[in-house]
């Protein structure tokens, strides 16, 4: 299995990649910005190997394309979609630039590289994508409003993907965590009952992966936040208006 992770230098991407790499025969392709770190994270692993681009730039789907097909003979089993970021603040304050900076690396360099892959992950089928979502992305949060658009047009073009790719042998797979205590959100002040970490999270990507589960949250129990949307939409947003419902996976920008 040849399984590519973005946003693996830290986090989730981190133990996505040591998660997967324990799969029988599996190499993976770690994906992200800080290079000495996916240098380190690679020596760790049985077999990787790493590409060190910015997904926002114009040329990082072709660099990561380029680098499949010389390194991997133009295979591609897994593409796990998880880098991103959030830089909180309200409309009225931040205005579109935030949106802006946020759409683009949340969803925009998300279907940009899956556009470039797609006919790897075709040729390779049956295989699998999954897109890292959030809880955000089923429900709106005061303060978050730029990453939960991302994340809500992630998981609607994600069901979308999903029914396209069905007929090509490519599963689509979405995971939508609540609070994870990961480097850019280190979640201090939060019970430890509602905070995952990330190997949960990275469990959750094989089960939305290779196992074939259309949509996993994590924990289990944040499946309900959505329902509760819209079975009573005014008391979920008296409550997300309180900052208790729905957090971002991140505080900043994942790498």
């Amino acid at each position: 299995m040849i399984a590519l992770i973005t946003g693996a230098s830290s986090g989730i991407g981190d133990a996505a990649a040591r998660r997967l790499a324990r799969e029988p025969d599996a190499t993976v392709v770690l994906v992200a910005r800080r290079e000495e770190r996916l240098k380190a994270l690679a020596a760790s692993l049985p077999r990787a190997t790493w590409v060190g681009v910015d997904l926002t730039a114009d040329d990082a789907p072709a660099r990561v394309r380029e680098h499949l097909e010389a390194e991997h003979g133009r295979r591609l089993d897994l593409l796990v979609n998880n880098a991103g970021g959030a830089w909180r603040g309200a409309f009225g304050d931040k205005g579109y630039e935030n949106v802006r900076r946020t759409m683009e690396l949340n969803f925009d360099a998300v279907v940009r590289l899956t556009e470039a892959l797609l006919p790897l992950l075709r040729a390779s089928a049956p295989s699998s994508i999954v897109n890292v979502a959030s809880v955000a992305g089923r429900v709106g949060r005061a303060g978050s409003g730029a990453y939960s658009a991302s994340k809500f047009a992630l998981v609607g073009w994600s069901e979308s993907l999903a029914l396209e790719e069905r007929a090509h042998g490519v599963h689509v797979g979405i995971v939508l965590p609540g609070f994870v205590r990961t480097e850019g959100f280190p979640a201090r002040q939060l019970p430890g009952v509602i905070v995952s970490n990330p190997e949960k999270v990275a469990e959750a990507i094989v089960r939305a992966g290779p196992a074939g589960k259309p949509e996993v949250y994590v924990p289990g129990w944040w499946a309900v936040v959505p329902r509760l949307r819209f079975l009573v939409p005014g008391l979920v947003r008296r409550v997300s208006g309180s900052g208790a419902v729905a957090p971002p996976t991140t505080a900043d920008r994942q790498p």
